[in-house]
């Protein structure tokens, strides 16, 4: 398929997406910090756990990059406990709490000033943080037109046909946003819709009978 038919289609996806399921209003979250924080945390997990380990730290007033990086890493583990893989992860936001300090004086309302690209390169020279985690920090905490790619949208586009499975994360990205207007509210209303549709119908097993999407599917579950 070529260039010119696979962003015709990445947009006529986005237009029944949004037909069958309407605004997601994505991403939960009280304040820029937290989606920072749940941004690292949902790595590898589902977002219920995620709710659970910032409740713990909300509990504690330690929804805060200053008191996350002064705070002992090992209790920072066990607050975070119920998001998996918490060792890992004490050791991520105590990495992303001291760049926001290096850089940004702690602040990270000081960052929405930053040039998006410049900032994205930043952000993926901090331990622990990948292009996922970044461009959902840049998007969801910071309004930055930089669109997410995850599982469930390469699953999505493979079986389509958009993707022929092997490409790389940034030429995924590359796709999206060369078949979009740069506008991030699009950008995060397209990958919300994108995960609702990965949770619900292309599942694993999906439920192609009952997809939005089956007329433009190559895949038949």
């Amino acid at each position: 398929m070529n260039s010119k038919r696979r962003r015709g289609g990445v947009k006529r996806v986005y237009e029944l997406l949004y037909g069958e399921y309407g605004p997601q209003n994505w991403w939960p979250g009280d304040t820029a910090v937290e989606v920072c924080i749940g941004a690292i945390l949902t790595q590898s997990t589902s977002w219920t756990n995620v709710e659970k380990a910032i409740g713990n730290l909300k509990e504690r007033g330690l929804v805060d990059v200053r008191r996350i990086s002064t705070t002992d890493e090992s209790k920072l583990a066990e607050l975070i406990r119920p998001s998996l893989y918490y060792n890992v992860k004490a050791r991520k936001l105590k990495e992303f709490a001291r760049f926001v300090e290096v850089e940004y004086g702690g602040q990270v309302d000081d960052m929405l000033d930053a040039d998006t690209e410049d900032l994205r390169e930043k952000l993926l020279g901090v331990w622990g943080i990948g292009p996922e985690t970044s461009d959902s920090i840049l998007l969801y905490a910071l309004g930055k037109p930089s669109f997410v790619v995850d599982a469930y949208t390469r699953r999505i586009f493979t079986r389509m046909g958009l993707l022929e499975g092997g490409e790389s994360y940034e030429e995924i990205k590359l796709l999206f946003e060369s078949a979009l207007e740069e506008d991030p509210r699009l950008y995060n209303e397209y990958h919300a819709l994108i995960v609702e549709h990965g949770k619900t119908t292309c599942k694993t097993r999906p439920e192609c009978e009952t997809c939005c999407l089956e007329m433009l599917c190559d895949y038949k579950g």
